[in-house]
């Protein structure tokens, strides 16, 4: 009869007696644990169900051998009678022949125990089927090769804590464990998911029987840690949960690794709910259809031998220390029925796994099994391998790493109540297909009803950019995004993105606003305006040019200067036009124009004026003194040919200024942040100082000659008129210079277009106005006779003087 050996089920808890050195030790000195006695009778409840099948194992039965765990010094020997052959080990060549008295291990429960004892089953290749040890280092095949387990690794086990923490969007946690290999394994794995995770570990703690409970707490609420992952079970967990209710640690959230998910006893700890929040992570819930009837009908028994022994057949005397259980019979049925269900499936699915692979071995079919066919581990080992069934609606199979699919349940505690104690909450199954999912209407969390905050810092507000602490990726300070940027959380929210040249932002925001273009624009009131009036002064001064023409030959217009007049005009006039160009976007010609017509036309007019205020200072206060010079400055023209050696070399400059790095479009984009103006570079900085420096020199001269004929004949008298023109020239000119240091606003060019546009009015307005309302509304002074009049008079003045 094919037996199976399931070793080390933990009747009692070791933690709680410690041996600093190999000595011998009575299993009846440990704590009795009922959760593990609960998973015995699974096992014995499987075995009879299969026994009891007419078709997995027809005609063949499965014994068993069982052994607790409560001593190293005390399980060795037992493991090498199960590995021994007739009481000896033979070194195997091959292990086609070898048989040893066990075909399977089922077990050990933990997994320091496990990676203890499983090297001497994989040398063999015997089977182990294991139901609770979750170490990943037991997913390693090449340093175990006949190791299965029908519970997930921690690898899962921490992939689904990670999940939970990231669905609550937490990243300040605390990682409690015991000081063994499965607290280890699952600590290291949960090193390598935070980093991938965005989860910062803000504390860890190994704990054992003597450590201080109290400042492992007291450390956590220093660190402001809400979020405490306990992976761990038994009494290390018993002794942390008791000292967080003594020290009323209160409102946490802990995350119950499979060893504590469902822990009834520590469920009905008095002051527990105040803790806070507990979540379990155990395997989904599968009953065990007919297992209370078992569990009913066996305690009606009392022979803890005969419940506690191995095979059949095996006497008292035979038995070993820890194969007696004094406990066993003091257990009612509802105790062990009311124990944690974690491992009673994986338990279950463990047994009916070695079962199928008989079943395969054997080559059985509906009505028997063939008996001949010799059994040996390696066989059992390929066909368990290979295995995929449907048990109690779970599918059984097995990876290459020997685990199984992941079907765990997050589970919510209700403690101290009478009726449901763990609700599920929450999901993750890896078949068919990956699925995580918690359903968060069913938690009720305590004071407002939000998510309790696990995170290092307080998320920022809109506009702020996390400063990552140094020593925690997790830990930020929030500083304000400054203008001009913009902070975009989804995309990454620690940096302050510039924002394009075409965009601008305030202070602390989240996007980018578009740039208004400012250009003087032909429909802007005061672009109107000033349009309107540029041209209204192109209309006067031809209007003026006809009455001139008209009145050619009276005095008035000569006195004017005569032909010099229309010269002036008709620069007046081109400069306007030249205003023109200072509206709509601006291209080249338009930035040359702008410019280089008002320049040279202006200096023209001003040319006319310097030489016209000049002439009558010669007329009048120098023809006298220097009569020879007078004659050779009216003989070759002197006036023409001043204006035209100035025309022509203002001229000169002018064309330089446009075509020797000409003018062109600007943006300025650093004036104001919300803004762009369009408008035009100064060109070349040489020539246009050049320029101005002519036009300020014949603005200089005019002034000064004019100044000097303030006392001759009104008739005769420009002064006045080239005075005021001059000032009013250089008022809106100051006035101009003055704004343009203050402020680069669009309205500066209309204020440089402006300037403009006074400096001819100047001129119209006190030149060519007063003159043209003589010859309109006073024909009478408009005679050679007045004019006379006026010279005799000014002539009598002088002589008296």
């Amino acid at each position: 009869k094919p037996c199976i050996f399931m070793s080390f089920l933990n009747y009692f808890n070791t933690s709680e007696f410690s041996q600093p050195s190999p000595v011998l030790a009575l299993c009846s000195r440990y704590h009795f644990d009922e959760e593990s006695y609960q998973m015995f009778q699974v096992m014995r409840f499987a075995v009879e169900e299969i026994n009891n099948s007419t078709t997995l194992l027809p005609n063949v039965s499965l014994g068993y051998e069982i052994f607790n765990h409560c001593s190293d010094t005390l399980n060795f020997p037992s493991v090498f009678s199960f590995l021994s052959q007739n009481g000896s080990f033979p070194i195997q060549r091959n292990f086609n022949k070898y048989q040893p008295n066990v075909i399977t291990v089922i077990g050990p429960y933990d997994s320091t125990t496990t990676i203890t004892v499983a090297p001497f089953f994989m040398m063999d290749l015997i089977p182990m089927v294991n139901y609770g040890s979750s170490s990943y280092d037991l997913s390693n095949k090449l340093l175990y090769p006949s190791f299965l387990r029908t519970v997930p690794s921690n690898k899962d086990l921490i992939d689904i804590i990670i999940r939970i923490i990231k669905w609550f969007r937490w990243n300040w946690v605390a990682f409690i464990g015991s000081q063994d290999d499965y607290s280890q394994d699952g600590l290291s794995l949960f090193y390598q998911y935070i980093r991938e995770n965005g989860i910062c570990l803000a504390y860890q703690g190994m704990l054992s029987l003597e450590s201080d409970y109290y400042a492992t707490l007291k450390t956590i609420e220093k660190l402001k840690i809400n979020i405490i992952v306990v992976f761990s079970s038994g009494v290390i967990v018993e002794n942390l949960v008791r000292a967080a209710i003594n020290h009323n640690i209160r409102d946490k959230v802990w995350i119950a690794s499979e060893g504590w998910s469902m822990n009834k006893k520590l469920s009905q700890e008095p002051g527990i709910q105040n803790i806070g929040k507990i979540f379990g992570i155990t395997e989904q819930f599968t009953s065990l259809p007919g297992f209370d009837q078992f569990i009913n009908k066996t305690r009606k028994y009392s022979d803890d031998d005969e419940e506690c022994s191995g095979c059949e057949g095996q006497s008292s005397q035979e038995k070993t220390c820890n194969q007696v259980c004094d406990n066993c019979t003091k257990l009612s049925s509802e105790e062990i029925l009311n124990e944690s269900p974690t491992f009673s499936f994986p338990v279950y699915a463990a047994i009916y796994s070695v079962a199928h692979a008989l079943h395969n071995v054997l080559r059985c079919d509906s009505n028997c099994c063939n008996k001949n066919v010799a059994v040996y581990p390696f066989m059992l080992l390929k066909e368990v391998k290979k295995l995929n069934f449907s048990l109690n609606g779970h599918q059984i199979k097995y990876d290459i790493n020997g685990d199984p699919p992941v079907s765990y349940a997050v589970v919510l505690w209700h403690p101290n109540t009478g009726s449901q104690v763990f609700e599920v909450v929450g999901t993750y199954a890896t078949y068919p297909e990956i699925a995580f999912t918690i359903n968060s209407s069913l938690i009720l969390w305590n004071n407002d009803g939000s998510v309790p905050f696990g995170n290092c810092s307080v998320e920022c507000k809109e506009g702020f950019q996390r400063e990552k602490d140094r020593n925690h990726e997790c830990c930020f300070r929030c500083k304000i995004c400054p203008s001009n940027t913009y902070i975009n959380y989804t995309r990454d929210p620690y940096t302050c993105v510039p924002c394009s040249t075409d965009e601008w932002s305030e202070e602390g925001s989240i996007a980018c606003q578009r740039r208004e273009i400012m250009y003087l624009s032909f429909t802007d009131p005061l672009s109107v305006l000033l349009l309107v009036s540029a041209a209204c002064l192109v209309l006067l001064c031809s209007a003026i040019t006809i009455l001139f023409s008209y009145n050619y030959n009276t005095p008035v217009v000569k006195s004017a200067g005569g032909s010099m007049c229309f010269l002036m005009l008709v620069s007046l006039i081109m400069s306007s036009i030249g205003l023109f160009f200072f509206f709509g976007q601006p291209m080249v010609i338009q930035c040359v124009f702008r410019n280089v017509m008002f320049c040279f036309f202006y200096s023209v007019c001003l040319s006319c004026l310097a030489v016209r205020s000049f002439q009558i200072f010669c007329v009048f206060k120098m023809a006298t003194k220097f009569p020879e010079a007078y004659k050779c400055w009216v003989k070759h023209n002197g006036q023409w040919l001043v204006i035209t050696i100035v025309s022509v070399f203002q001229f000169i400059l002018c064309v330089l200024w446009g075509t020797f790095r000409t003018p062109a479009p600007t943006r300025d984009e650093s004036s104001y942040a919300d803004q762009i103006i369009l408008g035009c570079s100064r060109g070349n900085l040489g020539v246009l100082l050049a320029v101005v420096f002519l036009v300020a020199l014949l603005s200089f001269l005019c002034f000064f000659f004019s100044y000097m004929c303030a006392d001759l004949p009104k008739n005769y008298n420009e002064a006045k008129s080239i005075t005021f023109s001059i000032l009013f020239f250089y008022i809106s000119w100051c006035l101009y210079f003055t704004a343009n240091m203050i402020s680069q606003a669009v309205y500066i060019q209309l204020l440089y277009a402006l300037a403009q546009l006074s400096s001819l009015y100047a001129i119209l307005l006190s030149y060519f106005i007063p003159k043209s309302y003589i010859i309109v509304f006073q024909p009478k002074k408009n005679t050679q006779a007045y004019f006379q009049t006026s010279i005799q008079n000014y002539t009598q003045n002088i002589s008296r003087t």
